[in-house]
């Protein structure tokens, strides 16, 4: 059952929206611009922060399971949303694997030369700003920025409010990683709010 919110907490969730979106797209701009090597850089860091943080990771993670058990949510969706060794390892590899691919961006798909001598070419660029909304599966966080970040586009993450500690200690993680090694603050952001209304302001910024 969802709750309606007053009309100052609707603004107020607007604004937090509207704010990410704006540092997203700010973001954007120099991570077109964001060499390989910086972005290979950050995704690694970004893994070995994941596994270091295990300790944190997981107490928040325990927030949500408490949480969840309160709700009534089924063994099933309890388990998807459980973070463990086993997992963060895995989240962590799948860092480093895209960081092993090679990068889109600047990459030739097609061109020709016209008869007057103009080279024309159809190349990858980044998008600008990807907006994810996604249910409650943690893992999701990671291989979304993941994916977002080596391919030049800042991220605005929206999960599922069951995971929502888990999700937002694990994008602070990131950031605090990635932003080490060269990346631009903002480049990978979550909605830390579990309002609906969050989810409509977000697939309405232009």
């Amino acid at each position: 059952m969802s709750i309606a919110l007053s009309e100052n907490q609707t603004e107020a969730v607007a604004q937090h929206v509207e704010r990410l979106a704006r540092q997203a797209k700010n973001a954007s701009v120099a991570l077109r611009t964001l060499s390989t090597q910086v972005k290979n850089d950050a995704l690694l860091a970004i893994a070995d922060a994941l596994v270091a943080n295990q300790p944190i990771i997981f107490e928040e993670n325990a927030r949500d399971l408490e949480a969840g058990k309160a709700r009534g949510l089924g063994s099933a969706l309890l388990d998807r949303l459980k973070l463990d060794a086993k997992r963060v390892q895995s989240m962590a590899e799948g860092c480093r694997q895209i960081a092993a691919l090679p990068d889109p961006i600047g990459e030739i798909i097609k061109g020709e030369t016209r008869p007057n001598g103009l080279r024309i070419q159809q190349v990858r660029v980044p998008l600008g700003v990807v907006g994810i909304i996604y249910e409650s599966r943690p893992n999701v966080t990671v291989d979304a920025a993941a994916l977002c970040l080596k391919s030049g586009n800042a991220v605005i993450l929206r999960g599922g409010s069951e995971a929502i500690f888990s999700n937002t200690i694990l994008a602070q993680i990131m950031t605090e990683a990635a932003t080490k090694t060269g990346v631009i603050e903002y480049s990978i952001q979550m909605v830390e709010t579990t309002d609906r209304e969050a989810t409509r302001h977000l697939v309405t910024q232009n």
